[in-house]
């Protein structure tokens, strides 16, 4: 999924993730972003489970 689609289905889109970042939403290559939620305790969810939660399934 591209970030315009996940923008387009109402969600927020962030460059990085911080303290303050609710949920990661994690694709086939996540890499950097995938182990900063991980050391900040970020919930994350794959792309399919983001797409449920949102409705856009």
């Amino acid at each position: 999924m591209t970030r315009g689609a996940a923008k387009a289905l109402g969600d927020k889109v962030a460059g990085s993730v911080s303290k303050r970042t609710e949920c990661v939403a994690l694709g086939a290559e996540a890499g950097s972003k995938a182990r900063k939620a991980a050391e900040l305790c970020v919930e994350t969810l794959s792309e399919q489970a983001w797409l449920d939660l949102v409705g856009g399934a």
